[in-house]
């Protein structure tokens, strides 16, 4: 399970920097897959920048409470 989630995490970190990097220097066309996701949220049309920072947001949350349930050692 923690693997799988730091997976989606991952994932989707990934796609929300590049997709912010892309809504602020036009690079990374190939990204189109991000803007998929964002269509459809019906309340982030218009703000696209803003929904690849909170894929990335949501992205680094996942990773971090899929990090929180390991023990050490």
């Amino acid at each position: 399970m923690r693997k799988m989630l730091e997976s989606a995490g991952g994932l989707l970190i990934a796609a929300g920097a590049a997709g912010t990097i892309r809504e602020l220097t036009g690079w990374f066309p190939f990204m189109g897959g991000a803007e998929k996701v964002l269509e459809e949220l019906p309340f982030l049309d218009d703000r696209p920048l803003f929904g690849f920072l909170v894929l990335a947001v949501v992205g680094f949350v996942l990773v971090m409470v899929s990090e929180s349930g390991r023990r050490p050692g």
